[in-house]
């Protein structure tokens, strides 16, 4: 018996929903991520500094390095030795759009599920044991929703404790969406 992504839907969707209202908790219940930000001591001299500039919402270094052949100019490496060294996003002026990001949120995860969902077609028997999906979901899980954070960590500055918060949030998801798959598994149920 082989299985397809149509007769996953429900796990897709649940899973995908399952993993937004884990992310709500997180996020407003235990808000760990809390944690993720610190705060400028001199937080309104750089704002001042950076809305003089009319800075369009996009993501800017300091000091700003072309590439890695002006790296080796002296100027650009006294910057860099002078400091600060920052990345910084700006966004746009106002208030998050909360409904606006709650739906792009569900949607990552409902899409996210469904490209969990195609591989555990092609790669788990139609008729394998709870056990059977629920591990392999959960590894695919995981790489979907936390491995790609530590990049982050390694290239853009990210503390190392941040990663691990949005690894530990990447296991809760695995684990959320790997209980959904192998509960809803067709020969399972």
């Amino acid at each position: 018996m082989s299985v397809s992504v149509t007769d996953l839907w429900l796990a897709i969707l649940l899973a995908g929903l399952l993993c937004w209202v884990a992310s709500a908790l997180i996020h407003m219940l235990i808000k760990y991520h809390n944690a993720d930000y610190k705060q400028l001591s001199n937080e309104e001299e750089v704002s001042a500094a950076l809305s003089d500039k009319s800075l369009t919402p996009a993501l800017y270094t300091l000091p700003h390095c072309i590439d890695m052949k002006a790296m080796g100019d002296e100027s650009m490496q006294k910057k860099f030795n002078d400091g600060p060294v920052a990345m910084i996003t700006i966004l746009p002026n106002g208030l998050p759009p909360m409904g606006k990001l709650l739906f792009q949120q569900i949607l990552f995860f409902i899409f996210g599920s469904l490209l969990i969902g195609y591989l555990a077609t092609i790669s788990i028997a139609g008729t394998a044991d709870f056990m059977t999906v629920f591990r392999q979901v959960f590894v695919a899980s995981f790489l979907t929703y936390g491995w790609a954070q530590i990049p982050y960590s390694i290239w853009m500055g990210q503390p190392w404790s941040n990663c691990v918060r949005y690894l530990i949030d990447a296991l809760i998801y695995a684990a959320v969406t790997a209980g959904a798959f192998a509960f809803l598994w067709p020969s399972l149920i």
